[in-house]
């Protein structure tokens, strides 16, 4: 497993912050940066011929995510998101401090606030615009609940940098080895 330092760019657009980290199976092209602390998993592909993609600060792209931009806009995500396995992102903001769920769908031109949860398998149409502190789910996705997601959303960000950290070290279960609810109280989410 390579850092960000280490990876071969696809190309002179493509900024990788030495303190992020790219799994080798990872495909970035175009305009992409990835900032500290910001984690790219196995088979993740981010794509910006147009536009740009930027990833914020600890935030992690899980397996298999896509990334795109969209016809008019490019895609942001904030710092300490985590972007699950399987989510298409196309041509949208995602705030800080959002869990987007596994296999979750987010179109052009959508805006997610900070501190939400994005249920997987959830559908947000073109122009879907979500309120912070938003609890979303649904085909076409809408607004379920509201509660600050922030505290959980952060520590399951934190588990990602401190595993992407593991992997440079070719350490492959850092999990089993925290004490993941003491972790979970610095960041003042309780486990349940």
């Amino acid at each position: 497993m390579l850092k960000g330092s280490d990876v071969a760019r696809s190309g002179p657009l493509v900024a990788i912050d030495d303190e992020a980290f790219v799994h080798p199976t990872a495909q970035i092209y175009g305009k992409v940066s990835l900032s500290a602390g910001a984690s790219v998993w196995s088979n993740a592909v981010i794509r910006a011929e147009m536009h740009e993609v930027v990833i914020g600060p600890r935030s992690n792209i899980q397996d298999f995510v896509m990334i795109h931009v969209g016809n008019g806009m490019g895609t942001r995500v904030g710092a300490d998101c985590s972007i699950t396995h399987h989510v298409t992102l196309h041509g949208c903001s995602v705030g800080d401090n959002v869990l987007v769920g596994i296999g979750a769908t987010i179109m052009d031109g959508s805006v997610i606030g900070e501190n939400s949860i994005i249920a997987g398998g959830s559908f947000l149409k073109e122009g879907t615009v979500i309120p912070p502190n938003s609890i979303v789910a649904g085909v076409p996705a809408v607004v379920k609940a509201t509660r600050d997601s922030s505290a959980a959303n952060r520590f399951n960000a934190w588990i990602y940098v401190e595993n992407a950290a593991a992997y440079v070290r070719g350490e492959h279960r850092r999990w089993n080895d925290l004490d993941l609810t003491a972790a979970a109280a610095r960041f003042g989410f309780v486990r349940g």
